[in-house]
């Protein structure tokens, strides 16, 4: 069993140092198979592992070997495989698998091939230590590597300068968050002496309710997770970070990367139901994300924009889950996203590659005629996410605000304004990309085309799996609790506070609440489908030119000119105090450098005269030397 945990890790890194340098003397297909080949057995093992464990299983820690011991802190290297770990691996590798086959024919004309592949597998091999670390400090290795992927696959057409700049930035706004994931880890082991999540957990009783300390431990953490989940104030690099390929988006993110934050505090829950006041802030912080987030998405054109301000959005409603005390709603809409997003950025991908590289959706329109499986695949992730009754997204955010309600009210009204905000952007995509007229160039028309295979059959199981996957976790009121799987799954990594506050907050709300909390959501998406359809379906109204914008819409399109508040306040500082540190460079410590270096030039050419090598002035200097010195001698005395 320990060695299984050992390849599911091992694989991926297996893959990146073949590919990596061997791959530019290898055959394209043999270095998108292997990558391929070696995150799907990586998978299928721990398909294995999961269908040995169960509900009641106790987690199981494999350790490879002691990392250092300091100040009485053993850190170990060692993997914990558990219920929620087992959930991620199974997403990082399933999704991972589907995307590596697609980008085998989406990258296959590109130069950079076999080092594309290296990096996706190197970043799915972060990704698992992140995950299955058994410990804070792992978990940091991970952390600090797939930022280290995210920059490499972001800036992978590195010869476009604004490419490498979104890469820049998603690397130096990550720091930011990481800075408070490692204070918060110092503080954890600095007032614990462990660091591995059992041990915590078992200690984890010593902190008071809402203490001051257990407030920072949690609030740093929770830092940590801001930057990796792009939350505000620090989600800016995401929707940058469409520079790079579409399957990296799909894979980083909009599946796995992201969600990383919402993983560190489920995991951490142990931790943070000690602290209140910041789940309080939590909530806040994933309201304000998810609807500024959604408000931009109304009027972007880019399709891959909308689809990265809607994933900043869904992260936000996971984050806001998370603020409410609903772990399990925030990790089924965690799986659930992660299957429609995928899905919606490779369709995105597909529609990309059938209209030559154009992103803007007001030059595509017409393409369901044209690319029938993209089309129907795309319209499932649509779906899926705007809240299509019985489609996933529709069950597992449900779920989110049902919580909400029980928290509050207020919140429900904020995430339900949210969900109608979804569906509209994203049905507003859907008609202007497929609906209508075409309106491309005519070479881009004669080139319209369907996927190759191996891009359409991820996105055939993907739309399968958007569909199907919220039956995992079915509402209560249906399933009796009986058939609410992934609560039971994920129950034994859960606090008993955790547990009891989720119950709480269900018993909280009457049947026929909940009844009519569900039916005002599925009547909120049909009507929000009926007016955007009769507004884009036609083809007669399209987006407007950028120019033309006023009110709402202008404010929406510039996202409320918060990067160029960020651009004026951080960046602009930034580059000033490089400027003025290069003149203070350039004119006072080079100058200070010169003036030692003439100076030492100068007593040079001085000594230069009286060394000259003749023997009567060295004889003479010698005399009048020691004539002075019995002059000097003879006054003192």
């Amino acid at each position: 069993m320990e060695n299984l945990v050992f390849t599911i890790i091992l694989l991926p890194l297996v893959g990146f140092l073949i590919n990596g340098i061997f791959g530019s003397k290898m055959p394209k297909n043999l270095v998108g198979g292997l990558a391929t080949g070696i995150v799907a057995v990586s998978f299928l093992i721990a398909l294995y592992l999961f269908m040995g464990f169960s509900q009641s299983s106790a987690p199981m820690v494999v350790r490879a070997f002691e990392w250092f011991r300091i100040d009485g802190v053993q850190v170990n290297f060692s993997f914990q495989v558990d219920q929620l770990s087992l959930m991620m691996v199974l997403i990082i590798t399933g999704i991972g698998s589907l995307i590596h086959l697609y980008s085998i024919g989406y990258m296959h004309s590109d130069k950079g091939f076999h080092r594309f592949f290296s990096y996706l597998n190197l970043f799915i091999f972060m990704m698992l230590l992140l995950v299955l670390g058994s410990n804070y400090i792992i978990l940091f290795i991970g952390w600090e590597g797939v930022g280290l992927c995210s920059y490499l696959l972001i800036g992978f057409w590195y010869k476009n300068s604004e490419y490498g700049k979104a890469a820049r930035k998603a690397f130096i706004m990550n720091r930011i968050g990481d800075l408070g994931l490692l204070m918060g880890i110092f503080m954890i082991a600095m007032q614990t002496g462990v660091v591995d999540y059992l041990s915590v957990a078992q200690n984890a009783g010593m902190f008071d309710l809402d203490s001051p300390i257990i407030i920072f431990i949690c609030a740093s953490l929770f830092i940590g997770a801001v930057g990796k989940s792009a939350q505000v104030p620090l989600y800016t690099w995401l929707p940058d970070a469409m520079a790079g390929p579409t399957p990296v988006s799909a894979l980083i993110h909009a599946a796995t990367m992201v969600t990383a934050g919402v993983y560190l505090v489920v995991r951490s829950n142990f931790l943070f139901t000690l602290a209140p006041t910041v789940q309080d802030g939590i909530l806040f912080i994933g309201l304000l994300t998810a609807l500024l987030a959604a408000f931009y998405a109304m009027r972007q054109n880019d399709i891959k924009k909308v689809l990265a301000y809607s994933t900043v959005s869904q992260l936000g409603f996971m984050v806001a889950a998370l603020g409410v005390g609903a772990y399990t709603a925030a990790m089924f809409h965690l799986m659930t996203h992660a299957f429609f997003k995928a899905l919606l950025f490779l369709g995105s991908g597909s529609v990309i590659h059938a209209m030559s590289g154009e992103q803007d959706m007001r030059l595509m329109g017409g393409l369901k005629d044209k690319i029938k499986i993209t089309h129907a695949t795309f319209l499932i992730g649509t779906f899926a996410i705007a809240g299509m009754p019985l489609f996933s997204g529709m069950i597992s955010k449900d779920e989110i605000l049902v919580a909400a309600w029980a928290k509050n009210p207020i919140f429900w009204v904020i995430l339900f304004l949210i969900a109608a905000m979804t569906a509209a952007y994203m049905f507003r995509l859907y008609y202007l990309t497929f609906h209508g007229s075409f309106r491309g160039t005519p070479e881009q028309k004669a080139h319209l085309h369907e996927s190759p295979l191996n891009m359409t059959l991820p996105l055939l199981v993907l739309a399968v799996l958007s569909v199907v996957g919220g039956f995992l976790n079915l509402p209560h009121i249906i399933a009796h609790g009986d058939l609410s799987l992934l609560q039971h799954w994920l129950s034994p990594v859960l606090t008993e506070t955790a547990k009891s506050q989720m119950e709480a907050n269900l018993k909280g709300i009457s049947l026929s609440t909940e009844l009519i909390l569900i039916a005002l959501t599925v009547a909120m998406f049909f009507i929000v489908w009926m007016v955007t359809r009769n507004l884009y379906a036609s083809g007669k109204r399209t987006a407007k030119p950028e120019n033309e914008y006023s009110g709402w819409e202008k404010l929406s399109a510039k996202k409320l000119y918060i990067d160029e508040l960020y651009n004026a306040l951080v960046v602009r500082t930034v580059e000033g105090l490089g400027r003025g540190g290069r003149m203070f460079d350039i004119n006072v410590l080079d100058r200070f450098v010169d003036f030692i270096g003439d100076g030492a030039e100068e007593s040079g050419k001085s000594m230069k005269k009286v060394q000259n090598g003749n023997v009567e002035n060295y004889v003479l200097i010698m005399a009048l030397a020691v004539g002075i010195i019995l002059i000097v001698n003879f006054i003192l005395q």
